[in-house]
């Protein structure tokens, strides 16, 4: 009797043991059973980068007008890489939304001659528009002045950019931006100085504080160029760390002062500007900035 007694609770205490263990292994994760054929795995965030934006405005300067892409010393905003019709250049709008969309959706508040400085006052006009991308394109005509010392300051540069962003996020909080590098300005005086009616279109006023006595080459006039060159490399780098500060804005990451553009994308009235083939160079820049895959 007591053998069995015995036998009785040893068998009891197995169980409750078994018991307590499978209870342990649940408490502290291990062995744990897998999710019920009803659990739903937990959905994806949404991107913060919109790779299809629905609508485009656009701010900057005489580059994002055309100007002189079309006819010489006039602007020409149907053959802006930002926003034109033209079927040679196919602009980031059309390639974005479509033609027809394009036409609709899209806005170019870029002005010939514009500074950093006017960047606030357009994006102001801008955000009216209620657009899902904005594209800036300004600091050639920041760096091309009547004198290297009259260029805008790196600071005041800085300010003017960060008030434009200021303006777009106080009205658009999740409006994403597409911010170009400014161009290689003294690639650009070096490919048309060899073009003598450039250079005759050049002594009206275009860029002086580079392409100013253009055939010099004495000590002076490089150590000007290089003034000017390291200026626009300070520009650059003042975009690329402000728009880093912004989750919804993407820098082309130097893709535009990098571009060697030879003759047939500058202007033949002036190879300074982008003609139509350097536009579509342009949009081909933007398009790959703006779709490609977060990082």
């Amino acid at each position: 009797m007591r053998k069995r007694s015995h036998r009785s609770r040893i068998v009891a205490a197995v169980a409750v043991a078994t018991a307590l263990g499978v209870t342990g292994c649940d408490a502290v994760g291990g062995n744990s059973p897998a999710p019920s054929a009803s659990s739903k795995p937990s959905p994806r965030p949404t991107p913060l980068w919109d790779r299809s934006p629905s609508s485009v405005a656009a701010v900057g300067d005489s580059i994002t007008r055309g100007f002189d892409a079309c006819d010489v010393l006039q602007d020409c905003p149907e053959a802006s890489w930002a926003t034109g019709a033209s079927p040679e250049v196919d602009s980031l709008a059309v390639r974005l939304l479509g033609k027809a969309e394009a036409t609709e959706r899209s806005w170019n508040y870029a002005v010939t001659g514009a500074r950093m400085a006017d960047l606030p006052g357009q994006m102001t006009q801008a955000v009216r528009r209620k657009p899902q991308l904005v594209t800036v394109m300004a600091g050639a005509n920041d760096a091309c002045r009547s004198s290297a010392a009259a260029m805008t300051p790196v600071s005041a540069f800085r300010s003017d950019f960060e008030d434009a962003l200021r303006t777009l996020r106080e009205a658009l909080p999740k409006a994403q931006v597409f911010v170009a590098s400014v161009p290689n300005l003294k690639r650009l005086w070096s490919e048309g100085r060899n073009s003598p009616l450039g250079k005759q279109v050049w002594q009206l006023g275009i860029c002086p504080s580079m392409l100013g006595d253009a055939d010099a080459l004495d000590s002076a006039a490089t150590l000007r160029r290089d003034t000017v060159q390291k200026r626009v490399e300070d520009y650059n780098k003042v975009l690329k760390e402000v728009c880093a500060e912004d989750k919804r804005c993407r820098y082309d990451g130097g893709a535009v002062y990098d571009y060697r553009f030879g003759t047939a994308q500058l202007s033949r009235w002036d190879y300074f500007h982008p003609s139509v083939n350097g536009q579509a160079r342009l949009a081909e820049i933007a398009y790959r900035t703006v779709t490609a895959q977060s990082r």
